[in-house]
């Protein structure tokens, strides 16, 4: 009865009272713009936010994560990934900001994932299935990222060598048309050159 009861609260922590939120975002940075989004958080609370730039420039972008009083918890300048750990030291609004704004003509497109735990009273009292369970949870978790980052990373260069392919596919079709051009004068100009003029 007792390994029942384990179990089952195990399983009722993993489900509702530790829940792990986890939201996937791709957003658009504007140029010279930056974007904020918001989290309610109490205290205790851990938040993970990780990124990365899926397109547009040099791939880069300014990330930072602020408390209710505006004070900076974590920052990172001009990175194409990153990710950002924070434990809430008061409860309110926690805000997370995507900066573009050291760029004045490419837009960014950012894919984001923010993945929360609530704190739970007494939560360093658990059995180990529930810290296995956890730890499960958690590697399942960077699985999913690292996924999402590598699907982001292979359209990208994809599209870099659709493009190339298409660049090198013009430009041999450039080649063949100057080539036959010139072939064509080089035999007119020489058929010409050894034309017989006769004078009556």
């Amino acid at each position: 009865m007792s390994y029942t009861r384990r179990l089952l609260s195990a399983w009722l922590a993993l489900f509702i009272v530790i829940p792990a939120l986890v939201s996937a975002h791709l957003i658009e940075v504007a140029a010279g713009h930056k974007e904020c989004f918001f989290e309610d958080l109490h205290k205790h609370d851990k938040m993970t936010v990780t990124y990365q730039v899926g397109g547009g420039g040099h791939l880069d972008i300014d990330f930072w994560l602020s408390d209710p009083d505006e004070r900076v918890l974590g920052k990172q300048i001009r990175q194409s990934t990153g990710s950002l750990s924070i434990t809430a030291e008061k409860d309110g609004r926690h805000e997370l900001c995507f900066s573009n704004q050291m760029s004045a003509v490419t837009d960014k497109m950012v894919s984001f994932n923010v993945h929360g735990v609530i704190y739970v009273q007494g939560d360093d009292i658990v059995a180990p299935v529930e810290r296995e369970i956890r730890a499960l949870a958690n590697g399942l978790t960077a699985v999913k990222d690292e996924q999402e980052y590598i699907i982001v990373r292979e359209r990208t260069h994809r599209n870099t060598a659709e493009s190339t392919n298409s660049r090198v596919k013009w430009w041999s079709i450039l080649q063949a048309v100057v080539l036959f051009s010139v072939v064509a004068w080089q035999v007119y100009y020489l058929k010409s050159f050894f034309e017989v003029k006769r004078v009556i």
